[in-house]
């Protein structure tokens, strides 16, 4: 269940996971409870009776965790507890139907437990399907409504909501500006903020709009008509969903497409699958970011672009970027346990993101040690914590690889906090990275080896509890 929610409860997405994470299909014991189903009659009532007893025993025992937070539980919206509900009704029935032999019950069930799960959600998904129809419908329509609106629309496979946030805070110095929230970019999402947050006093909405095939940001596009369109970079992100990077380009392109045609289209310089789509492209369009040394200030500069554009003064954008606290796009700083300085890159992550705060961990400048006479500056050391990229299809190994070198380059440690191409980025990093999913132990690892004025750049997510021992109620 908790899988399902992660993944949106799109079957794309969950069977990319499986591919990776194999033990959601096939559970440690399942050749042996294989073997079990296979040899069931032959079995003697006493070895029936020990089996039975060692589930028991299992079960019981995994209860005994659900208290100490040994259970990753979903979220329980309405949507999630329907499922469960529906899930529970499917089990009530298998177990009128098949329960005369309640072990042999017990061991198909835990054989067929993950398609067991599947059915329910392809069946939630059926009237799911017709209820967002209504509701992009109903968007369409209320967006109709405001025609003097000006819609900029932002997609990318990285920098998307940075764009988005300094944006917002350079426009709102001229206009009554409305953003989608947080990391709200799917058709859905975005439907919901036109229903209910547009108002007639606004007079820019900056829509961020993510997908994970083709046709979902020309849908999305459809709905909210954007005039103004920002492509902030194209990579391998979600490959193994879009199947080639072909087709992540022409997704992302489809909201450049669907500019009208006194339109303006704007790309990132630095990135070359911007470049050649900027070439192909037939209305105004604009480059930004030519100038730019890190890939924060590609967002701002790409911002800054759209704020010109729209008429801005350089005396009011230059205020808006006063008022923006974190240029880095897409991190926050905090002072963490021990006088640690943790970067939280924690939203999200992709192969040039992880790559670019690398970059920003190179470019920390030295410690001053005032506990030495003649103040000498030390050097600082630098730890990354990550797990592994998902969804990167054919080109996973060689993108850790690279991320390995990169870490090898720059850190003193990389803890990977999953094992899915561990060996791909310790091809790279060598003795540097060590692999730990244990947020106590990573916590005393990082306690290990580093003192006041150290960083720490947590990346993707990592375990809350590894964030909490961190934080040390100083944030």
């Amino acid at each position: 269940m908790y899988i399902w929610q992660l993944k949106e409860y799109r079957t794309d997405r969950f069977f990319e996971e499986t591919s990776r994470n194999k033990a959601l299909i096939f559970p440690k014991p399942f050749l042996f409870v294989l073997l079990l189903i296979l040899f069931y009659d032959s079995l003697g009532s006493y070895l029936q009776f020990f089996v039975l007893v060692l589930y028991l025993f299992f079960g019981f025992r995994s209860l005994y965790f659900l208290p100490r937070r040994g259970w990753r539980l979903p979220v329980f919206t309405g949507k999630m507890i329907i499922l469960i509900l529906l899930s529970l009704a499917f089990l009530a029935g298998a177990v009128f139907l098949l329960s005369s032999d309640i072990l042999r019950f017990i061991l198909l069930l835990e054989i067929v437990f993950p398609i067991f799960i599947f059915f329910p959600v392809l069946l939630i998904q059926i009237p799911t399907f017709f209820v967002k129809q209504y509701v992009f419908h109903k968007a369409r329509k209320k967006r109709g409504g405001f025609k003097d609106l000006m819609v900029i629309g932002i997609t990318g496979s990285y920098g998307k909501s940075s764009t988005k946030d300094f944006l917002f805070t350079i426009l709102s110095e001229k206009y009554k500006v409305l953003k989608t929230e947080g990391n709200v970019n799917t058709e859905m999402g975005i439907a919901n903020t036109v229903l209910s947050k547009i108002k007639t006093e606004h007079q820019v909405f900056i829509c961020e709009m993510g997908a994970y095939k083709r046709g979902e940001i020309k849908n999305a596009c459809s709905m909210v008509k954007p005039k103004i369109g920002v492509l902030t970079g194209i990579n391998q992100q979600h490959l193994a969903l879009f199947g080639s990077q072909e087709n992540i380009i022409m997704a992302k392109y489809e909201l450049i497409e669907s500019l009208p045609a006194d339109g303006r289209a704007f790309f990132n310089a630095k990135n070359k699958y911007c470049l050649e789509l900027y070439e192909k492209t037939k209305i105004k369009k604009e480059l930004y970011g030519k100038e730019a040394k890190m890939a924060g200030e590609e967002n701002i500069l790409g911002a800054i672009a759209v704020a010109r554009y729209l008429g801005m003064m350089e005396e009011e954008i230059a205020q808006g970027l006063g008022k923006i606290k974190n240029r880095i796009g897409g991190v926050s700083l905090f002072k963490g346990a021990n006088g640690l300085k943790v970067v939280d890159a924690t939203y999200s992550a992709n192969p040039d993101g992880v790559m670019a705060h690398l970059e920003y961990l190179r470019s920390l400048p030295a410690q001053r040690d005032e506990s030495l006479f003649d103040l000498r500056y030390r050097s600082v050391k630098k730890v990354i914590v990550m797990p592994c990229l998902i969804e990167l299809g054919s080109v996973a190994r060689e993108i850790h690889r690279e991320i390995g070198k990169k870490i090898a380059e720059v850190c003193d440690l990389a803890i990977i906090t999953t094992d899915d191409y561990f060996k791909e980025i310790k091809e790279g990093a060598g003795e540097k990275a060590l692999y730990m999913n244990s947020p106590e132990k990573i916590f005393g690892k990082i306690r290990e080896i580093t003192k006041d004025g150290d960083v720490v750049l947590l990346e993707s997510r990592v375990p809350k509890k590894l964030i909490e021992l961190l934080n040390a109620k100083i944030r």
